[in-house]
């Protein structure tokens, strides 16, 4: 039995007896504290208690708070506490409709709460700190909670904002003590969510999957039920397993059918199984319902990998047409139209856009967005710098892999391209419609290496390459680090980030 499945077994197990333990102990029934028992909560109750547990709540209930709190402030226009209330729950619609409309009608009201109440206010700076995180501005998220944590640190809801900008910052140090503080103060199903994120992203996925596998067999409601199972899903396809991964999309939609980045998941799984047609049919779905520009991007490579170029031109002008729609809402893209110029557009423009965005923000993700546009615009060594730290810094990342080994190829580092571009692949075989394929070619274009010396020293067979490969160069082999192993603790601990 595997490790994972296991855990969930014991989990089940244990929770089945902790239930029996307290039905054993509760008194016999009362007919007259049952009729005293409070009312369940009604639907902006639920999305209150769901905004207030960090967990996503369902539309119509978020709905019902926005109308309730919006009535309540015209009567009581100083309310600060309802001024918070409300922005939180248009940040909550906006996100969960991926509507940018929402985000300054939430920046309004928190400020509103703030001008009510300038000191001991950490729910509006929490809620400033989350709207910060949805726009891709970490500086100020990482500002805005790291108020909210000195003015209330035994408040739970401020920790989740600051992983989200620590992360966005690239400062292993600052989640790591952001998460130590939260596992603190709770260990409820959102504390388990964001603990899986962060094991995730240092590489610990057994970790990870334990404590999201967790997450989603105890969350309650269909919304937050639906993020964490999606969480899961993403670590299956992460490793490779995309029928895996296809199941716990579509569990995820079951639970919720309106969770767009399962939908959008769901197309990216088909795809790796040859389901082209249905694949196709997901992210249009998905694109349908939230016009993200990671989904246009991820339709229209698949589109172009299908020979569908107009198909995939029109999704790559819907691409830029909606990171113009979301930087009017304050939203920063950045990063991924970086992505996108660098493989389908102007090169040195990337290269442009994302040194900036990299001086914000220098997360491992950033440094390999720049990394690969130096690349592509003939600047490999400097571009080779940069995705080597993202692969030493962020998390075990197929595309990390393909990009450090095609550019390590096309500098004649050979032996070095083989165990990259090899590793891509190991990593998740499936993990870019285009990439793999490009992969695989330049793979074949090196062979194997030649016995009784340097592999560096021979140049690889004359394939077809993706790009015009620079001439080979007598180099001697380049000593790697030995590999250490991971240490394997409960998911509740905190630890530092192993080696690599």
């Amino acid at each position: 039995m595997r490790p994972s499945v296991k855990r969930v077994l014991i989990g089940s197990v244990a929770g089945s007896v902790v239930l029996g333990g307290v039905l054993v102990l509760l008194p016999p029934y009362d007919e007259k504290a049952a009729k005293a028992a409070p009312p369940a909560l009604g639907p902006a109750g639920r999305a209150m208690a769901a905004v207030g547990a960090g967990a996503p709540a369902a539309l119509p209930d978020l709905a019902a708070l926005i109308g309730e709190r919006e009535a309540h402030l015209r009567a009581h226009p100083g309310d600060d506490q309802s001024w918070a209330v409300l922005g939180s729950a248009y940040l909550a619609r906006g996100v969960r409709r991926a509507d940018v409309a929402d985000f300054p009608k939430a920046e309004r009201a928190l400020n509103t709460s703030l001008k009510a109440k300038p000191e001991g206010n950490p729910e509006a700076l929490t809620g400033l700190a989350t709207l910060a995180n949805a726009r891709h501005d970490f500086r100020a998220a990482k500002k805005w909670g790291e108020l909210a944590a000195k003015q209330a640190p035994k408040r739970w809801a401020a920790y989740p904002a600051l992983i989200d900008a620590y992360t966005g910052l690239g400062d292993a140090k600052g989640v790591g003590r952001a998460l130590e503080s939260l596992q603190e103060l709770g260990s409820g199903t959102a504390v388990m969510t964001r603990s899986g994120e962060v094991y995730r992203n240092r590489g610990w996925r057994e970790d990870a999957n334990a404590a999201l596998t967790d997450a989603a067999a105890l969350a309650e409601a269909p919304a937050a039920k639906a993020a964490a199972l999606y969480r899961v899903a993403e670590l299956a396809w992460e490793r490779g397993e995309p029928t895996v991964a296809l199941r716990y999309y579509d569990a995820a939609l079951a639970a919720d059918a309106e969770h767009h980045p399962s939908l959008a998941g769901r197309g990216r799984a088909l795809a790796a199984l040859g389901r082209s047609s249905e694949a196709l049919h997901a992210y249009r779905s998905a694109l349908a319902r939230h016009p993200l520009p990671e989904y246009a991007l991820e339709l229209g490579e698949l589109y172009e990998s299908l020979k569908l170029i107009p198909a995939a031109r029109a999704q790559y002008g819907a691409l830029r047409a909606r990171v113009e729609q979301e930087g009017a809402g304050g939203i920063n893209n950045e990063r991924i139209l970086g992505l996108f110029e660098a493989d389908h557009g102007d090169a040195d423009a990337a290269v442009e856009r994302l040194t900036a965005e990299y001086e914000r923000h220098g997360s491992p993700e950033t440094a390999d967005a720049l990394g690969w546009a130096l690349h592509r615009s003939g600047d490999g060594e400097a571009g080779l710098k940069l995705v080597t730290k993202a692969m030493e810094k962020g998390p075990r990342s197929a595309l990390f892999a393909f990009h450090r080994g095609t550019i390590e190829r096309e500098s004649g580092r050979y032996g070095a391209a083989r165990r990259h571009l090899r590793e891509a692949l190991r990593i998740n075989p499936y993990f870019s419609p285009l990439g793999v394929p490009a992969a695989k070619r330049a793979l074949e274009a090196l062979g194997e290496p030649p016995e009784g010396g340097p592999e560096q020293m021979y140049a690889p067979r004359p394939v077809a390459p993706v790009r015009q490969a620079a001439p080979p160069r007598r180099q001697t082999p380049r000593a790697q680090p030995p590999a250490q192993p991971r240490p394997r603790t409960a998911p509740s601990t905190v630890r530092t980030a192993p080696a690599r």
